[in-house]
């Protein structure tokens, strides 16, 4: 079931916004003006990400380093080699829809 996380105007290009939905903490992120929505946790050690840096596509867990891309979920880099849980994410009108099932 789809959830309103936000308006599109509070996911400027390049940031990022985490959300809980359903008891699951869901990082919604704008890349050049497409939404993409991630597993808020890195699966190298559960670290959050939202407090990583959005460049680009790629995201990097602050704790150590690993990064992820958030268009695929993919792990790019060591010490993380398990790939990021992905979301359907669409924008409908002014708002940003994630489904975190």
């Amino acid at each position: 079931m789809e959830h309103t996380v936000a308006k599109k105007d509070e996911i400027p290009p390049g940031t990022t916004k985490r959300v809980e939905l359903d008891g699951l903490a869901v990082l919604v992120c704008n890349v050049e003006g497409t939404f993409y929505a991630i597993e808020d946790v890195c699966t190298h050690d559960g670290g959050p990400l939202d407090q990583g840096e959005l460049e680009g596509c790629r995201i990097m867990c602050p704790r150590h380093g690993a990064i992820f891309d958030v268009t695929t979920g993919a792990a790019l880099t060591l010490p993380a080699v398990v790939p990021l849980v992905t979301y359907a994410v669409r924008a409908a009108g002014d708002e940003v829809l994630v489904d975190p099932a």
